[in-house]
């Protein structure tokens, strides 16, 4: 097991699931990617910094990710001396994040050694997302809180940091494969309610851990009963995704990646309806879950109902 492998366990439970089974080159390009995106989301909720600060890390990170490879040792040296000051002052408790703070040049030499299509999607789009992130951490308040508007608001929020999360997957997923091309287009016209759909999951599923350290992404006025209907439907779109990457003749195991992110999401939202706020499956579902996919994609059966 490589350190990256150790990180994505440390600071993911569900990636760290769904990551390994994809095929390589793809499988170390998410990787890489999910600590990358993970890296910039740590600076955006370490709402105790303050705003300045929080900017400057994210727009640093951003500097450290763009310019010539020739450059990237020399960005790799100053991404050490970075390292150590945020591992010693961004607050976190999370004891994975931590080391990911420690560990941001590893994280970032392991992206200069992608081959150059996929580093250079990496980069694109984790810098729109950091700086996404900047834009709305300019928003918040003096206590460091973001007040979302309206459900509009929200989905701009979700787009920064998981929509163009989607747009980049399918970037990868349909690179130097021929195979896809014909449906590529059908692909990146879901993949934002891909990403959306995982992201408003999270945050209801997250929304009273989120409200103990002083945030809150659901916005006032909105009823939770419209987040809920938004969420299943973009876990709709992204059914039709799955299914489409599978009919296609898309690589297993890009299949079956897509496939436990969305069964899984299928699953928390359903325990969210039933139960409410803070409800999650139990780890014996998810293997469960995980188990039926399986058993589904080795038989070529549509995945989305493997029981």
């Amino acid at each position: 097991m490589t350190d990256l492998d150790e990180l994505l366990e440390k600071t993911s439970r569900t990636f760290a699931l769904s990551i390994p089974r994809l095929p390589e080159p793809t499988r170390t390009e998410v990787g890489v990617a999910y600590l990358l995106f993970r890296i910039a989301d740590t600076f955006e909720d370490s709402a105790t910094w303050g705003r300045r600060r929080r900017i400057r890390a994210l727009n640093l990170f951003c500097e450290l990710l763009e310019g010539d490879q020739e450059q990237a040792g020399r960005r790799l040296g100053r991404a050490r001396g970075w390292a150590r000051r945020w591992y010693a002052e961004v607050p976190i408790d999370h004891a994975g994040y931590q080391q990911l703070m420690a560990d941001v040049p590893a994280v970032l030499d392991a992206f200069f050694q992608l081959r150059e299509p996929a580093r250079r999607l990496i980069c694109e789009h984790t810098v729109r997302t950091a700086r996404g992130m900047a834009g709305f951490v300019e928003r918040t308040g003096e206590d460091g809180e973001l007040r979302l508007a309206d459900l509009e608001d929200l989905r701009e929020y979700c787009y920064v940091v998981a929509g163009i999360v989607g747009e980049m997957l399918t970037e990868l997923f349909v690179l130097e494969r021929a195979a896809l091309a014909p449906v590529a287009g059908e692909l990146r016209a879901r993949s934002r309610a891909f990403g959306e759909g995982l992201q408003l999951v999270n945050i209801l599923k997250d929304s009273p851990f989120d409200a103990d350290e002083g945030r809150s992404y659901l916005p006032p006025g909105v009823e939770r009963g419209e987040v809920l209907a938004l969420a299943r439907r973009d876990l709709d779109a992204a059914a039709v995704y799955v299914e489409t990457l599978r009919e296609a003749g898309a690589p297993r195991g890009i299949v079956g990646f897509n496939a436990l992110n969305l069964l899984l999401a299928f699953a928390a939202l359903d325990r969210l309806e039933a139960h409410g706020p803070g409800a999650k499956i139990s780890r014996q579902q998810v293997a469960e879950i995980a188990a039926a996919l399986d058993h589904a994609l080795e038989r070529g059966l549509p995945v989305l109902s493997p029981a």
